[in-house]
């Protein structure tokens, strides 16, 4: 029977509701946990925006655990949780100088009661940075944390530690007794160049020792692309010596809690200009470029005067943050689940410049997505040189309307992947070429095809052997989203898998072994873990040499051992440096948590987010193969499309070859449960809604699971209990009406600790 008018629009609504949280979750993975954003800003807010429309034309949609309610990323694992003891909270987002001025107006006549009112505006220029707060006590710092999703960040106080722009004591005679000062991270703009320039003087260094020595030189990166990646990256380091190396410096801009000595109480700012004089009191560094202005010409001021100066200032800035300034003005206007309404950020429209699209190529990915690139004469934008350009399929070049050898304009937000906005017209002569989709994989030569009618990406179906697809799911496999495997990066990846991609195309025919091609030692990801030192040793790849003939630097192509030392006079051949990381790297992997294990398969829709709640319930590899779609789909996150890609994945017998394969080589596919607290809760299912003191909402969903619980997300005839904290909404009352039991935060704890005997 066909579904009504109206109920298709339901499931339409649903299906792209579905999608813009999966693009979502993917691109706060990158930026947040990953440090390695692969869209640009004004990309990423457009998705969010587009995500927030529709919940407002369908509010049935909304859910707690949708991104228009939460804040930043969840916390990787890498460093030890902190819960803040005060929410740091995200800023909503405007893009014109007409949403600027509506949401003032606004805001104005929120606080006049309907009435515009006289505000007194603070604004301050937004930093470009990781968010940090700072917890003193005593006046003594004791504490560093990120954000992270806003209740829980991760412990860097070891790092913040080595920044000498933070104060370890703060300079006054009657310190808080705790105090949490947020803040920004951050690198100035000449430190950050400052900090490129040596690290390439290290790569030519490296280079030329490798070769004088006969080895292949390193492949690792030395420069980072921009300073918000430079900053993240470096306060997130597992060894605080690196951060030490790293010129960092901190503003900091607020106050989350404060708590004075009993019977001493001491100042209460009643404004956020005020907090700014508090916090440089004490030492701690505070921005220049705040000003207090009454009315909307003073901000419009200041918003167009760093539009235009946004380079002469000492670090990257990407908006202007406007805030009221009086307190209680800001306690009226309240908050959202994930913002203030007493603030906002202008954000500049991203950075754009002209240049040659020269050539319009192809590339494949893990998933087998054939993804359109440009190539283009290198330009200068946004502080970085960019020769190439994402075009994400064929339907975007024609949308687009750009054609091989147009003048282009490229836009990049200042720290990720830059786009090709269009062609300018008025430029072409004639000379310009339509680009044409292949029909054809450019890596392994099978035909092109959707994955399913309608979509409008062209995919390989040769998931097995093409090598294009084999070498990009290694490298996925060991990035940091995965089992962090540094040695298996992309160029690693290659000399397994397909080190003949290595080949130059203009290799004259004469060069020693030019027509030899090269056959990689992995096949695919089953015999990763069975790799041993004569395998590396039989890896050969095409590098660059450089020497000098009668005075003059030449260069040529020639194959030479990719994981092996050149071979000295009267010595055997032997690995290198980077051969014996791998080896002992892959070693080290076979120990990790399941959840990495997951993610590593390249399981389609499967990513961290998914993959901790189903090691969570499952606990074994075995356990998730064996379980049915409508069980893997009761998992909080997880839900129908995520369970049938599982289905499907555990279905194919060269996936079951992989699994196969990692168990022989040891690869350890289940939890570990030696330090399993009492399974308390086994068989039961709880959710958890509203706010409790003693639990983060992760922590509570961990705290079931630990036990043998399911955590759910949403209350139905199923629920076995439902616990109840302030602001806990529309569950409670389903809870009331399917006359499931409400527990509050205390006989939540006694049911953790003791069951349902615990209740009585």
């Amino acid at each position: 029977m066909s579904q009504t008018p109206g109920a298709q629009r339901d499931q339409d609504a649903l299906d792209l509701w579905q999608d813009l949280v999966k693009q979502i979750r993917f691109h706060q993975q990158n930026y947040y946990e990953l440090d390695a954003p692969l869209v640009s800003d004004a990309e990423y807010d457009g998705l969010m925006r587009r995500l927030q429309a529709l919940e407002a034309v369908h509010p049935e949609l909304r859910r707690e655990d949708s991104p228009t309610a939460q804040i930043g990323g969840a916390p990787t694992g890498d460093f030890a949780p902190v819960p803040h003891a005060v929410p740091m909270m995200s800023l909503d987002n405007v893009f014109s100088p007409e949403e600027l001025s509506a949401w003032m107006d606004k805001t104005a006549r929120d606080i006049g009661g309907g009435e515009p009112a006289a505000v007194e505006w603070l604004a301050e220029l937004k930093i470009d940075g990781l968010a940090v707060s700072l917890t003193y006590e005593d006046g003594v710092l004791t504490g560093a944390a990120t954000r992270g999703d806003g209740r829980t960040g991760e412990d860097v106080t070891a790092n913040a530690l080595t920044i000498g722009a933070i104060p370890r004591r703060l300079q006054t005679d009657r310190p808080p007794a705790v105090v949490d000062v947020r803040g920004e991270v951050f690198m100035l703009v000449a430190d950050f160049q400052a900090l490129n320039r040596r690290m390439e003087e290290e790569r030519l260094k490296d280079e030329a020792e490798a070769l004088a020595a006969g080895r292949t030189p390193p492949k690792k990166r030395y420069t980072f692309a921009n300073p918000r990646n430079a900053a993240a990256g470096s306060l997130r380091q597992k060894d605080p010596t690196v951060t030490a190396a790293r010129p960092l410096s901190m503003l900091v801009h607020g106050i989350g809690r404060l708590e004075w000595p009993d019977g001493a109480p001491g100042p209460v700012p009643t404004t956020q200009s005020g907090v700014y004089d508090l916090l440089g009191g004490w030492g701690l560094p505070i921005s220049r470029h705040n000003r207090v202005v009454q009315g909307q010409a003073g901000v419009d001021q200041m918003v167009a005067y760093y539009g235009e100066h946004r380079h002469d200032v000492e670090h990257e800035i990407d908006g202007v943050v406007v805030k009221v300034n009086q307190f209680a003005a800001q306690r009226a206007l309240g908050a959202t689940s994930r913002a203030p309404r007493w603030a906002i950020a202008y954000k500049y429209p991203p950075e754009e410049v002209t240049t040659k699209l020269l050539d319009i190529r192809v590339d494949v990915g893990r998933t087998g997505r054939v993804t359109p690139y440009g190539v283009m004469e290198p330009v200068k934008v946004a502080g970085s040189t960019v020769a190439f350009a994402t075009l994400h399929n064929a339907g975007e070049v024609a949308r687009k309307g750009v054609k091989i050898g147009d003048t282009v304009i490229l836009r990049k937000a200042g720290d990720v992947i830059p786009e090709i906005v269009g062609p300018v017209v008025e430029l072409r002569d004639g000379s310009e070429r339509d680009f044409v989709m292949p029909a054809a994989c450019p890596s392994c030569g099978t035909a092109l095809a959707p994955a399913k009618e309608g979509d409008a990406d062209l995919r390989c179906p040769n998931t097995r052997y093409c090598l294009g697809q084999v070498t990009d799911r290694v490298t996925y496999l060991g990035s940091r989203a995965a089992l962090d495997i540094e040695r298996l990066g992309e160029e690693g990846a290659k000399a397994l898998v397909n080190p003949q991609a290595t080949r130059p195309p203009d290799l004259p025919p004469e060069t020693p072994r030019a027509g030899e091609t090269l056959v990689g030692v992995l096949a695919d990801e089953a015999g990763l873990f069975a790799l041993t030192e004569a395998d590396l040793m039989r890896v050969e790849t095409w590098v660059k040499v450089r020497h000098k003939v009668d005075g003059v630097e030449v260069e040529h192509h020639e194959l030479r051992p990719y994981f092996a030392n050149l071979p000295k006079k009267d010595e055997p051949p032997a690995l290198s440096k980077t051969g014996l990381e791998l080896l002992a790297q892959l070693e080290a992997a076979k120990t990790r948590p399941l959840w990495r294990v997951l993610v590593a398969l390249s399981i389609r829709h499967v990513g961290p987010t998914a993959a901790r709640a189903l090691a969570q319930t499952f606990g074994s590899l075995d356990a998730m193969a064996e379980a049915s779609e409508e069980a893997l789909a009761q998992v909080d996150g997880v839900g129908p499309v995520i369970a049938a890609s599982i289905k499907e994945w555990f279905a194919v017998d060269w996936h079951q070859a992989i699994v196969a394969g990692w168990r022989a080589a040891g690869v350890r596919l289940a939890e570990d449960r030696t330090d399993q607290l009492p399974q308390t809760l086994a068989g039961l299912t709880v959710v958890v809604t509203g706010t409790l003191e003693g639990y983060t909402r992760e922590g509570a969903k961990e705290a079931i699971a630990a036990r043998g619980g399911k955590a759910a997300g949403s209350v139905s005839k199923n629920t076995d209990y439902v616990v109840v904290g302030p602001g806990a909404g529309s569950k409670e009352a389903k809870a009331r009406e399917l006359g499931r039991p409400i527990l509050d935060e205390a006989q939540f704890t006694a049911l953790l600790e003791r069951g349902p005997a615990a209740l009585g």
